[in-house]
């Protein structure tokens, strides 16, 4: 039977957030600006958030569903250099993201279960040194690690492009054309489509 998975985009970033199942037995990958009002309006009740990376646009919806009791699932704990916050300020761009509590950190472990869900993880930097994947079967939920057509960008603090690459050849190309990817910003995609076309794999 096919997961049930809901999108939504929001905030300036056009973030990608993932509600994988029912409504009454569902998990959120990522929280960008204005989920907590779209789960409100899909009436769902997550049972744990899991954030790929802490770049603002994918957790300041984040303080406010932890708030209402979500666990929160990462690699690390907030901090405002995860986050930008510091990188911004320093730029003449303050951006303020309500502060948060990381409740598992996902630092060493190769599997999260969550009730009924069992989802395997790979820590995947390059992009950003907090970054994780999620898989749930042939379904990865990237982050911005890899994008159709494109990879996450390097440039930011902690990240480095030869270890983007190396990331997504070791924990995504390796499982195979079949899987499904479920990036951080634009559309789903496939390793098979990615690996034929995408220009920072050739």
């Amino acid at each position: 039977m096919d997961t049930p998975i809901r999108i939504y985009t929001g905030g300036m970033a056009q973030t990608n957030a993932y509600l994988i199942g029912d409504n009454d037995n569902c998990i959120l990958i990522d929280a960008p600006e204005g989920v907590a009002s779209w789960l409100a309006q899909e009436k769902a009740s997550p049972k744990a958030l899991l954030l790929t990376h802490q770049h603002y646009d994918h957790v300041e919806g984040t303080a406010e569903l932890a708030a209402t009791g979500v666990p929160v699932y990462a690699h690390s704990p907030y901090s405002r250099e995860l986050t930008l916050e510091q990188l911004l300020e320093q730029s003449g761009m303050p951006l303020k993201v309500t502060p948060y509590q990381v409740d598992q950190l996902l630092k060493n472990q190769q599997t999260v279960d969550i009730g009924d869900w069992s989802f395997e993880l790979a820590y995947v930097p390059g992009h950003a040194p907090d970054s994780l994947a999620f898989f749930l079967g042939d379904l990865a939920f990237s982050g911005d690690t890899l994008f159709a057509g494109s990879v996450g960008r390097p440039d930011l603090p902690g990240g480095d492009m030869d270890l983007l690459i190396q990331s997504i050849r070791d924990h995504l190309l390796s499982r195979g054309d079949q899987l499904s990817i479920h990036p951080g910003h634009g559309p789903v995609t496939s390793i098979g489509q990615e690996r034929a076309s995408n220009p920072y794999l050739q």
